[in-house]
């Protein structure tokens, strides 16, 4: 199993590096591009852990999320399990008409991303966009957001470029998903005002007593931010290995299964390895849905080999 590994120590220099490479990954490894996210980082070790018996090569690099499209384009990535949409559209969409990528499924069912507040802040009225400005003291003009060049950021720079919900004089905190939400969980522990990003899965919908805020304007898409959570190929490597896009069309989850492996895995800092594996083990029905008509690489029906493996 290959472990996640970054290749770079900023997003500038891993978008040079992956774009002046000269050697485009082969089919012969499935090379997985992983934001430092961890329903898709667990998500990704759970398909290199059905992959790898069944005679798959895999490569996991932990690297920005406009770098992995850019990786896509490039032909350096292969895979990738975390197109959010419509919040990636401006990502997404280009290399879509241009035919670089395929979606070949929603891999979680009941996403949504937008903005969050505690229960009390809304209970008192803080219900939607419109009411931000009436906030803005309290709040200190501050909007937590889970890291700069993510689809989220993009969205709420141009809400603030563009004064859109008169949040032209606000200001996006942009640190980690960790920072973010440790500045939600100090603030509910002291009942403080904060207003972040939020979205399910996550164990955030666990963890936190939080309201979602209603968006007239759909800034992150429509019904209030509902989402897809798309499963991208690299379009030459979809060509080549139809045995693996049959699996990434079958291969996807409950929004409370995925909340569950972050919880987990981001949360309770479980190995990833074990996440993985308990998840595996523990729905074996679910597993061998997701091996329908997937073969090893020698041609031998999948689900066997997994099955042994679960039962050993």
């Amino acid at each position: 199993m290959t472990h996640l590994k970054p290749l770079a120590s900023s997003i500038a220099l891993a978008s040079a590096a992956l774009l002046a490479s000269s050697v485009h990954a082969d089919e012969q490894t499935l090379d997985f591009g992983v934001p430092a996210w961890p329903g898709i980082t667990v998500k990704s070790e759970i398909a290199e852990q059905l992959l790898n018996p069944l005679g798959y090569e895999t490569s996991t690099q932990e690297i920005g999320l406009q770098v992995i499209y850019q990786g896509i384009e490039s032909g350096d990535i292969d895979a990738f399990l975390g197109a959010w949409l419509p919040a990636q559209r401006d990502m997404f969409n280009p290399r879509k008409e241009s035919g670089v990528l395929v979606d070949v499924a929603n891999n979680v069912d009941g996403a949504q991303m937008t903005l969050a507040v505690p229960e009390y802040l809304y209970e008192n009225g803080l219900q939607s966009f419109a009411d931000l400005d009436d906030y803005r003291d309290q709040l200190d003009g501050k909007i937590h957001g889970f890291g700069a060049g993510s689809a989220a950021s993009e969205i709420l720079n141009d809400a603030i470029d563009n004064d859109t919900w008169e949040l032209g004089d606000w200001q996006l905190v942009d640190t980690s998903e960790v920072a973010m939400l440790s500045a939600a969980r100090d603030a509910i522990s002291r009942e403080e005002p904060i207003v972040w990003v939020g979205w399910t899965p996550h164990w955030m919908n666990l963890e936190l007593p939080m309201r979602y805020l209603d968006d007239e304007e759909d800034l992150f898409g429509e019904n209030n931010g509902e989402s897809e959570v798309l499963t991208l190929l690299r379009a030459d490597y979809a060509d080549a290995t139809p045995n693996a896009v049959t699996f990434f069309e079958q291969f996807t989850f409950t929004a409370e299964e995925q909340s569950w492996m972050i919880q987990q895995f981001g949360l309770e800092e479980r190995e990833l390895e074990d996440v993985a594996e308990q998840w595996i083990n523990e729905n074996p029905e679910r597993v061998e849905a997701m091996l329908a008509d997937v073969t090893t690489t020698d041609g031998d029906p999948a689900w066997p080999v997994i099955e042994a493996q679960i039962n050993d």
